[in-house]
């Protein structure tokens, strides 16, 4: 299997919790309510299963030994349309909390621009898997040996084997008063 399988695998997922938003959003917008509760599964699933996870194999593994390469301008030139598209779903996810909070304060204005949020997220993620799936991800393989694939493979599931248990120890130490 080459490292992208994994990748392409999880933009699988990403794009089917992508198909919840969206009838969230209309849900949102026809009956003028937030499930909160819903938008908090939503930020926790895109920052640690998204974000941390998946953009993290990308960014902290497979765009580090592309780095390394000498790639043409165009693949260098998408790779940091991708990192910039990582950073933009980053701040919308914010963007995202930070309305719900207002939200949970009474701001009346607040489900409409939750559901401009949860749209905008709904657009962008699947255009950015796109670009990665059709546009990028094939064509740099050929930067790499097999057995370099097979290295980064192996680091990819190291990876995916610590994530569980770093998640879930920074949510003890937040209780425990360890992290401020």
């Amino acid at each position: 299997m080459k490292p992208i399988g994994p990748l392409m695998h999880e933009h699988r997922l990403i794009e089917r919790m992508i198909a919840v938003i969206n009838r969230e959003v209309e849900q949102i917008k026809t009956k003028k309510v937030v499930d909160t509760g819903f938008i908090y599964t939503v930020v926790d699933f895109i920052r640690i299963y998204a974000d941390k996870s998946h953009h993290g194999k990308e960014e902290d593994i497979f765009f580090r030994d592309l780095e390394k390469k000498q790639l043409s301008d165009d693949h260098e030139r998408i790779m940091k349309e991708l990192i910039e598209e990582h950073v933009y779903g980053r701040k919308k996810v914010q963007e995202l909390v930070d309305e719900t909070e207002l939200f949970s304060t009474g701001y009346t204005k607040t489900p409409k621009i939750i559901a401009s949020v949860l749209e905008e997220l709904g657009s962008f993620y699947p255009k950015h898997i796109e670009k990665e799936d059709k546009h990028f991800f094939f064509p740099v393989m050929d930067y790499f040996t097999q057995e370099e694939q097979d290295s980064m493979l192996e680091e990819f599931y190291e990876f995916d084997r610590k994530m569980i248990h770093e998640k879930y120890r920074t949510v003890v130490e937040v209780y425990e008063g360890e992290i401020l």
